[in-house]
């Protein structure tokens, strides 16, 4: 393995290690990384920068009050309510208010934003909206268009030092303080795992859809930046609110295709085997409202027998594939023709509203560490985000990071490279392996669309078993966000948002606020279902 290593970082190259290092390339990372140019910044992505990142599958674009007649206040309000009680509104009011500048930030980056004759920013409605204010590129093309102009941007800057294939694995602590990460290139493929020393380190590293069986996040999204944050002590919130998306197209692809939202925005209908509009029993809004409740309705529907199918024969129709060419695309690869057809569509995991917990400023609670995009909670989408409200908020506390670390490290330093490798064989390929096919079907059945107490309970403790028989670094970061899910469920005893208990079906006023809790937190409450030691929980990890 020492020759491919020198074959894929030639020894010349590593004359130090800056001081400032992002974990993941998606959006958040490589904003935060163009933001802090020209201080050199070393990004460590698992895969290529661009791939494997959720944020160039996003169809509708990004949440923006920039339409006439829209404001910043009822973009607020939008999210508010779409947060079932707990956004922070002083993080959202932030965000909203951020919105504008940073997609001409976007522009000047190269995103080519739809616009009008007039050169104005074409704008879509999506549930939950008030207004038209979902910043787009033909339709839903626009996380495409935004990472292939991010990437470009990035790769044209000289400060930014790639390097992809890495996975990281672990951050390195003193006390409270981060010191650094170790990583396993060639994909997380070799036996051999470095240490890279930093005196801020971004943690970017995505979601965590993939912990269960029908996601529309790519293979990366396990949950590893929540769970490595949670290993090294970092507070991690709201970890039971996870969204699943009402309408990823049901014809058995993993991860799942996507119909976007703005198509209901359009005024497309979901109806059931037997064409019966069922949405419009369920909530006023039908079938724009908030996204926990039309994934509920369709869930219901599959389970049921009678399936469900989003009709966009009557509002899209011949236009489709000029309108929506990413959905036509997926269509056309399951023989479906959507100006013709009903699409068959099923929820699945979609955006995680918790995560790593961050301040207005995207510090955790431990120094040197700080986190952006899908990985974090920063409280602005509290139980339900808002649709299009992700990649606003990846930008907007990306380049919040970048001016405060701007601030706090002015003078940037280089590091001596020390190779302090060491040879592990726990090697992990991104496929799925046993044990993971195992730990997604735990979560999909017992911690997903629908939970209860007794369900949650049994997840703990096979994941506890899961956890007892691994031998890898880089799972056992996956089964600690999983955990964390269970858990926070488990203690969330009403239903609000993206949770849902049918033990517990109602919002209770005792649980409208946000949730907060550490691994070892989480552990007390593990020993109590396992009757294990937290010591012997602890060693686990």
């Amino acid at each position: 393995m020492a020759d491919k290593q020198t074959e894929l970082f030639p020894p010349q190259s590593w004359t130090g290690v800056d001081d400032v290092l992002i974990v993941g390339g998606g959006l958040a990372g490589l904003f935060c990384a163009l933001k802090l140019a020209p201080r050199p910044v070393t990004i460590l992505a698992s895969a290529p920068i661009g791939k494997g990142a959720s944020s160039a599958w996003a169809q509708a674009g990004i949440a923006a009050a920039v339409s006439p007649g829209d404001t910043v206040e009822k973009h607020v309000q939008d999210t508010i309510a779409a947060g079932a009680g707990i956004v922070d509104e002083h993080i959202a009011r932030l965000m909203a208010g951020e919105a504008s500048d940073r997609i001409h930030d976007l522009l000047e980056y190269g995103v080519p934003f739809d616009r009008d004759l007039e050169g104005k920013l074409v704008t879509s409605r999506e549930a939950a909206h008030s207004e038209n204010r979902v910043v787009r590129v033909k339709g839903d093309m626009a996380g495409r268009a935004i990472m292939h102009a991010l990437v470009t941007a990035v790769k044209n800057t000289p400060s930014i030092r790639l390097m992809e294939g890495y996975v990281v694995e672990e951050i390195t602590t003193e006390g409270k303080y981060v010191t650094g990460l170790i990583a396993r290139p060639d994909g997380g493929n070799s036996p051999k795992r470095i240490m890279f020393p930093a005196r801020a380190v971004v943690m970017a590293a995505g979601g965590s859809g993939h912990l269960y069986e029908r996601t529309t996040n790519p293979t990366e999204a396990r949950g590893g930046g929540i769970g490595m944050a949670a290993r090294a002590g970092a507070t991690i919130a709201d970890p039971e609110f996870v969204q699943f998306h009402p309408t990823a197209i049901n014809v058995g692809k993993d991860p799942s295709p996507l119909a976007t939202e703005a198509l209901r925005g359009e005024g497309c209908t979901l109806h059931n085997s037997a064409g019966e509009r069922f949405m419009l029993a369920l909530d006023d809004d039908a079938e724009m409202a908030p996204r926990d409740i039309v994934a509920r309705g369709i869930f219901a529907e599959v389970e049921a027998g009678r399936g469900a199918f989003l009709d966009c024969t009557t509002a899209v129709g011949e236009h489709f594939k000029d309108e929506f060419p990413t959905v036509y695309g997926y269509c056309q690869d399951a023989g479906i023709d959507p100006a013709k057809e009903r699409i068959p569509v099923i929820p699945a995991a979609h955006y995680h509203m918790g995560g790593i917990l961050t301040d207005a400023d995207g510090r955790s609670t431990l120094d040197g560490l700080w986190a952006c995009g899908e990985t974090t909670s920063t409280g602005a989408h509290g139980a339900n985000r808002l649709a299009s409200n992700s990649l606003l908020e990846a930008v907007v506390f990306a380049s919040r990071i970048a001016n405060n670390i701007s601030g706090l490290l002015p003078d940037p330093k280089t590091s001596p490279w020390k190779d302090k490798s060491g040879i592990n064989p726990d090697a992990q390929t991104a496929d799925d392996d046993v044990a993971m096919k195992k730990l997604r079907s735990i979560m999909s059945s017992k911690v997903g669309v629908l939970r209860s107490g007794e369900g949650m309970t049994k997840a703990v403790i096979e994941i506890d078993e899961l956890e007892r028989n691994n031998n890898s670094s880089r799972f056992v970061n996956t089964l600690t966000t999983a955990k964390l899910v269970a858990i926070a469920g488990l203690l969330r005893e009403e239903s609000r948002g993206g949770h849902f208990r049918t033990d517990f079906p109602k919002e209770r006023d005792e649980w409208k606020h946000r949730t907060f809790i550490t691994l070892k937190e989480a552990e007390k409450e593990i020993s109590k279902i396992t009757g294990k030691p937290e010591a012997v929980l602890q060693a686990q990890n």
